[in-house]
């Protein structure tokens, strides 16, 4: 492209955002909420392992731990690859009361002095003392306790010395029963289940660290760190899948928004289209204008993603209170490079298509009408004449443009599939932490896990119903500027603004409620599809007066969106709408 060409596309680009800065407002916010997304998703994947390997690197983490008795671990700790092994420490379970709470605890019998394998990090207070009990830092979060506080374990009474991370072993509530640590003289006055021999744990370091899954498959009773870094971290995880499921949704709504966005741009400016070719323009210099438009809102978008991401990437990436923190992520250039792609792939792959039609239409067509005018259906036309006056306009104002139609009802299902799925999902999430609730759960705890799941979400599912708004409005905007004359000459004719208006609004809610229909046992197959590849057993589902609620509220939600566009094109004057181009 040459300089003068690229300084005139510079030019009309720049003089159309300014001109249409609502309609660009819309486009920013469809493709920021895509790489906002995109962006949590890919900051939470690099650093999913850094608070398991720091606290690791904080706490002289083993390789393996091993539990069983006295003997068992004696000759484990002279196996072929092990080259050291911490003094086994008694592990016995008993009831913890704190207040009126009571809960199943692991207790580990531990020395005064550091030990240099396997170190527990206080981070709050101070390390074991007689007549002193170390409780983990998650376990202690949800118990809601803190140094200095009194509790009970197995009928004695111990004062709180200190909260301390381990990675020794997984956090409260991945693992359970909660873990905390008295000494090693205390521990062993602690009674044994009836009938069975008393249990040690014993950390190992292995000459290869590597090798600690084949390790622990060889022998029972053994833990590879990189087992209990997987379930330390499993949130994380499972946040970095939801996000980047949660992008495609996203980034397919962006794209219907940017081709509902161009679609209307067409059918508004046909004359200066014309006016364009008749100074010279060129298909491609046109397509051009078009394109760097929407391109330049998508740069635009990616810079306020990637803020956006980076601002709240710390609410997703830190990690349960039982490990250390791996600070906050700072995106990488090829996290925003690879932001950037997707967001100008979706932005060109929706525009390309519509820009060229309308570029090729002839001078003297786009001078008098609009770039693509609607094609005539003498069958579907014959089929809607029974129909009162309102639907007979819907009907026909809603098959005059079917791939407008069809992009919009499409955007709606998605948006309501997934809603659904997060009804669903976060039901069953609410139902498992009731179940699980139990002797080693403390009553009344939330899990930081589910809870962190039902947030990300909730907010993926606020941002689809934000794109689906916005679509909504494109919709209904792009249809009232597109029938202006249609309505006009229905006016003209005896038709009344009342059922100019109900037909207009009929255009966007019988596709919306078709959308709506679709939407609910497509967002059933979704959550199937989760749990099926999850491992997850079936869950109860929406309630039925939920599923039966959806279609009115989703009509509702499209009725009060499109209510001004509607307004707009029923009520601009008859001549001055006849008279336009």
């Amino acid at each position: 492209m040459t300089g003068p060409v690229l300084g005139t596309v510079l030019r009309l680009t720049l003089r159309d955002l300014r001109r249409r800065r609502a309609r660009a407002a819309l486009l920013l916010v469809a493709i920021a909420a895509t790489t906002t997304t995109l962006t949590l998703g890919l900051l939470v994947r690099d650093v999913a392992d850094e608070p398991w390997e720091r606290t690791r690197a904080a706490t002289a983490g083993p390789d393996a731990v091993a539990t069983g008795d006295a003997r068992t671990l004696a000759a484990l700790a002279k196996e072929q690859g092990v080259a050291a092994a911490g003094r086994p420490y008694p592990t016995v379970t008993g009831g913890l009361r704190v207040r009126d709470v009571t809960v199943n605890a692991m207790v580990q019998g531990r020395e005064i002095a550091p030990a240099a394998l396997d170190r527990p990090l206080v981070t709050d207070g101070r390390w074991l003392r007689p007549g002193g009990v170390v409780v983990e830092r998650a376990f202690a979060e949800a118990l809601r306790v803190r140094p200095g506080d009194r509790v009970t374990i197995a009928g004695r009474a111990f004062t709180i010395a200190g909260i301390a991370i381990t990675s020794g072993r997984v956090p409260y509530p991945s693992a359970t029963p909660g873990l905390v640590w008295l000494t090693r003289a205390e521990a062993a006055r602690l009674p044994s289940p009836a009938g069975t021999p008393r249990r040690y744990t014993m950390p190992l370091r292995l000459a290869e660290p590597g090798s600690a899954p084949a390790f622990a498959a060889r022998h029972k009773g053994v833990r590879s760190w990189q087992d209990m870094g997987a379930y330390a971290t499993a949130e994380l995880r499972l946040a970095n899948g939801v996000l980047l499921g949660g992008s495609w949704a996203l980034a397919i709504l962006a794209a219907m928004s940017v081709a509902l966005l161009v679609g209307g741009r067409l059918a508004e400016q046909g004359r200066r289209v014309g006016l364009l070719k008749v100074a010279g323009a060129t298909p491609a210099l046109i397509t051009a204008v078009l394109l760097a438009e929407h391109l330049a809102v998508a740069v635009a978008a990616t810079a306020v993603g990637v803020a956006a991401g980076w601002a709240a990437a710390p609410l997703l990436t830190g990690p349960s209170t039982g490990l250390l923190d791996a600070g906050t992520p700072a995106p990488t250039p090829g996290t925003v490079l690879l932001v950037l792609a997707v967001a100008a792939a979706i932005t060109a792959a929706a525009t390309a298509v519509p820009a060229l039609r309308g570029a090729r239409i002839s001078t003297v067509r786009a001078l008098a009408d609009p770039v693509r005018g609607p094609r005539r259906r003498s069958r579907l036309a014959a089929a809607f004449a029974p129909l009162p006056v309102p639907l007979l306009l819907g009907a026909r104002i809603a098959a005059r443009r079917p791939r407008r139609t069809v992009l919009a009802g499409l955007s709606l299902a998605v948006t309501v599939a997934m809603v659904v799925a997060a009804l669903s999902m976060s039901r069953d999430v609410a139902r498992k932490d009731r179940v699980l609730l139990g002797p080693d759960f403390v009553p009344g705890a939330g899990n930081p896990v589910t809870e962190r799941l039902s947030q990300i979400v909730l907010v993926l599912a606020l941002a689809l119903v934000l794109l689906a708004a916005v679509n909504a409005v494109l919709t209904a905007w792009t249809t009232a500027l597109d029938n202006l004359r249609a309505t006009a000459l229905a006016r003209a004719l005896g038709g009344t603004p009342r059922q100019v208006t109900t037909g207009l609004a009929a255009a966007q809610l019988v596709p919306a409620g078709f959308a709506a229909l679709a939407g609910i046992p497509l967002g059933l197959l979704v959550d199937a599809a989760a749990r099926a590849a999850g491992n997850s057993p079936a869950g109860t589902g929406v309630p039925m007066l939920w599923l039966a609620a959806t279609v009115p509220a989703t009509l509702a939600v499209v009725a009060l969106l499109t209510a001004v566009p509607v307004r707009y094109g029923a009520s601009r004057p008859v001549a001055a709408a006849l008279e336009a181009r």
